[in-house]
């Protein structure tokens, strides 16, 4: 049966990102205006556009998004907000999920594709991954956002979660910056990510759900650099406990 669906498959992710190119077309021109504003409130506007272009494309592709508010956002509170990262459908969906200024933090290397790389270099605090110096400059940009009073969002993973386990281990990045500019981490969860694209085969693309749950804020206040390990430790097993709660489907036991 499954060889038999096998042609509309590749029909419905052919459509999805020839779609996905075209809007790209369509956004560009706009996202070339808005950077006559400059850093802040002409990416302000990118992102806006960006969120528009992941509504419109969800939408076409079958693809709807539910929002589970165990602790609702604050449009008027700058963030740091977190979220597991397990697939490239990660990206839209926290265009969908975060609908207040912020800037991500991303690979560099992406900046390069052209047409895409423009909007995309003008949405994101970009970081070269194996350069130490590179990165200490992303993380001095990062903290200048909030300063200005807008929302970063980063993976603590760094990369994606191919194991079994609710979570990979968290880098120090977000938390060390929460601590030193006193900024609250809000975590959320991606839980259909997986299932609607999974990281080994863009062929996975799938119609259905995408559901982000928004975690109860986490303060730094009263932790030190020193203790940065301590309240990495204190995201991470909240997001661990809840992801486990809410099954994630790619959570595997050894009995399974």
């Amino acid at each position: 049966m499954k060889n038999l669906l096998k042609p509309f498959q590749w029909l419905y992710v052919i459509y999805a990102f020839v779609l996905f190119l075209a809007m790209m077309l369509i956004v560009f021109p706009l996202s070339i205006i808005a950077s006559l504003f400059g850093r802040i409130t002409g990416g302000n506007f990118i992102y806006k556009i960006c969120s528009w272009w992941a509504d419109v494309w969800l939408l076409l592709i079958g693809i709807w998004h539910k929002s589970i508010n165990e602790s609702p956002v604050n449009k008027h509170t700058h963030y740091i907000f977190v979220s597991n990262h397990i697939s490239y459908m990660d990206i839209p969906q926290m265009l969908k999920a975060i609908r207040q200024p912020m800037r991500i933090l991303g690979k560099a290397e992406m900046g390069k594709i052209p047409v895409f790389g423009f909007i995309y270099s003008r949405a994101v605090v970009s970081v070269h991954r194996d350069s130490i110096e590179a990165r200490a400059k992303s993380v001095k940009v990062l903290k200048s956002v909030l300063n200005k009073e807008v929302s970063i969002f980063l993976c603590p993973e760094g990369t994606f979660n191919m194991t079994n386990k609710p979570l990979k281990e968290f880098y120090d990045g977000a938390f060390r910056i929460a601590i030193e500019t006193q900024t609250p981490v809000k975590p959320l969860l991606f839980l259909d990510t997986y299932d609607r694209l999974h990281y080994k085969s863009v062929f996975s693309l799938s119609p259905g759900k995408l559901r982000t749950v928004y975690l109860e804020e986490i303060s730094p206040a009263g932790y030190t650099l020193k203790e940065v390990n301590a309240f990495r430790q204190k995201v991470y097993d909240i997001m661990e406990a809840k992801l486990i709660e809410y099954k994630a489907s790619w959570i595997k036991t050894s009995n399974t």
